[in-house]
This record gives C-alpha cells, structure tokens and sequence, in this order.
C-alpha cells in the first residue's frame, strides 16, 4: 500500500496526464494546489473509481428515496457518466491534491456542474507520522436552523473517507431532512501532504 501510495504521488510532478493544474491562493480556496486528471485515468484511479461507484450507488439511491427524491443512479460508473456527458458534463475530475507547511482547503462543496454523484472518496497518500503534521480532513454538517457541526476525520496512509458532495438525509421527529455538508482540510502545520480524490460524476 504506501508503494501505491508513493507511485501515485510521484506523478504529480510529472507534465503527462492532468488537464489542468489550479493554484488555490489564486481563487480564495485556500492555499496550496492540485491537478485534474486528465483521461484516460491511471488504471489504478479508474479502477478505483469504477469498483468503488456500485457501492455507494446504493446508498445514493435510498438518500434519494428517504428525502423523497425521484432520481436513481444506475448500477455501473459508465452508465453514470453517458448521463454526464448527455448533459455536456465531460472532464474527468478526480485529481491530486499538494499541500506544504501553512498550505489548507477551505470548506467547500465538489459540484462541477447541475448533474452530481451525492459521494465522493478521498485517500490519503502521505504518511501523517513521517510525512507531514497538521492537516486533518474537516467535516462540517449544517442543520436548518443550526450552527454548523465540525468533524475531524483521522486518516492513516493509504486510508479512504467516503463523504457527501452536497448534503445528505438526517431522520428527525417529523421523518427525514437535508443536512448540509462541505469538507476542507485544516493548516499544514510541516512537510508536504498528498491526497487523491475521487468524484463521480464529471465537470461541465
């Protein structure tokens, strides 16, 4: 596994294979930068995301269901994405994330167009022990009504978080209602940290 992990961030560096790379600082997203892939994807990246999308395509279906949705999203990622592409979404988004010391995410949601996959799976690839310190993944959850609610989620290398996109259903006493969520990561304290996310759906 950190063999996987190193050969995976190796390739950021590298010219090939990304359609475009993004400074953070340049768009108030925070500080640091990542790079989309471009396709066709690191067979490790496009295994990943075609294994993992039947999984949490269940999932999404009974969220729909419980906030009374009307969508379904079908069994296979390709079946998934002909939808995107019918709706003139067609750049790949997975991608690799930079960071180094003072570097973070701010809160934020991956919609990339009106069609989206309600999940999406981020992998560490640095080690938190050796690598870097600081940097935690940040959940937050805002209920109607509320204040927001934080969650940190420690992640070892080579481990993987499956998060909302944009919100997900809560039960309460008179049946279920959206949360709302975003995910960021919290200030690189030294070393440099490496993340690859892995979104569904593709980008208008």
């Amino acid at each position: 596994m950190p063999e996987a992990c190193h050969a995976l961030s190796e390739l950021y560096d590298g010219e090939q294979g990304f359609r475009s790379r993004v400074v953070m600082q340049r768009h108030a997203f925070g500080s640091g930068e990542y790079k989309y892939f471009a396709n066709p994807l690191p067979p490790l990246v496009g295994e990943l995301r075609k294994t993992v999308y039947p999984h949490l395509a269940l999932i999404a279906n009974r969220w729909n269901g419980e906030l009374g949705l009307e969508a379904r999203y079908p069994k296979t990622l390709k079946s998934f994405l002909d939808r995107c592409h019918a709706a003139d979404q067609r750049r790949p988004t997975p991608l690799l994330l930079k960071y180094g010391p003072g570097d973070y995410n701010r809160l934020h949601q991956d919609l990339y167009g009106p069609l989206h996959f309600p999940l999406q799976m981020a992998i560490l690839l640095s080690d938190p022990e050796h690598d870097f310190s600081g940097g935690e993944f940040v959940l937050t959850e805002q209920k109607p009504r509320s204040q927001s609610r934080a969650e940190i989620v420690p992640l070892k290398q080579g481990e993987a978080v499956i998060f909302p996109v944009n919100q997900r259903p809560a039960k309460g006493s008179k049946g279920y209602y959206r949360l709302t969520m975003r995910h960021g990561v919290s200030r690189i304290r030294s070393g440099q940290r490496f993340c690859l996310g892995v979104i569904f759906h593709d980008a208008a």
